[in-house]
């Protein structure tokens, strides 16, 4: 990617420098192209050790939901690209030209200073969008190579196994150990036997579809409850109720999912139907 911008960079450069020369030369003034080489090129390498900041800026903005925030970060890197570039290329040719025995005056103005703002700002527009799609191949050849799985539990070829996407990794659990499920924003935790959790990327829904054939249900609108390790279960007064498990945790339940829980004995079913008369 660096040197696809580099190679195209270094022929513009090249192409600004040879047609400016040649204008010169045609206005009757001298044909000093290496003059206007060591311009473009001074300018141009500021411009690649400055790639990296449209590098971020453009992940950033791929990142970002929301035309507002979007164009904020843009403005943003524009106005500090454009700062960096003008204020490198200056005093790499002050360097150049001091170490040379002459001098460069840039002819600090506002007139100047929009003059080299206008040209960054194309270059911005033109290097951001090759980065855009650079990003956009890479990502693209990224889903193909890697095979898409739904972020919420898989099934495994094993009825008894599930497979739980954590991040970049996969992992295998079986559906046993999985002690609750809760709702985490855009994510679910799993809370397995041994105390360790998971977060994974996915809908409460999609999980409680995928487990309840392991006897995995909703207990609660955000909570889903293992009912083969339940070892206890105490109903309030409110009609919800807590199930204790043999693991050692707790769970809280709604009063609206009392019936989930209605399998768990013959005893437990008689306390949740009269708690059902409670007013």
């Amino acid at each position: 990617m660096f040197a696809a911008i580099a190679a195209v960079a270094l022929a513009i450069g090249m192409v600004n420098a040879f047609s400016g020369a040649q204008d010169a030369a045609w206005r009757g003034d001298s044909y000093d192209v290496g003059r206007r080489l060591f311009w473009e090129m001074s300018s141009i390498a500021v411009i690649l050790l400055l790639l990296p900041i449209l590098v971020l800026a453009v992940r950033r903005i791929r990142r970002t939901p929301g035309l507002a925030a979007r164009a904020g970060i843009g403005a943003i890197a524009l106005l500090g690209f454009s700062a960096l570039h003008i204020t490198g290329m200056v005093w790499l040719r002050k360097l150049v030209l001091w170490l040379a025995g002459g001098a460069y005056d840039f002819h600090f103005s506002l007139a100047t200073v929009l003059y080299e703002f206008r040209k960054d700002a194309v270059a911005v527009v033109l290097i951001a969008g090759t980065l855009w799609l650079f990003e956009s191949r890479r990502e693209l050849r990224r889903a193909a190579v890697t095979p898409s799985a739904p972020t919420a539990p898989q099934r495994s070829s094993s009825p008894e196994l599930i497979w739980l996407r954590d991040g970049t990794s996969r992992i295998r659990v079986m559906p046993r150990d999985i002690i609750w499920v809760a709702s985490a924003g855009n994510y679910i935790e799993y809370s397995l036997a041994d105390g360790t959790q998971h977060l994974i990327r996915g809908t409460l829904a999609a999980a409680e579809s995928e487990l309840a054939r392991f006897a995995i249900v909703r207990v609660h609108r955000t909570k889903l409850a293992n009912l083969d390790r339940v070892r206890g279960v105490d109903l309030k007064a409110s009609g919800d109720f807590e199930l204790a498990f043999d693991n050692g945790q707790t769970l809280g339940g709604s009063r609206r999912y009392r019936p989930a829980v209605a399998s768990l004995g013959s005893r437990t079913a008689a306390g949740i139907a009269s708690a059902d008369g409670d007013p």
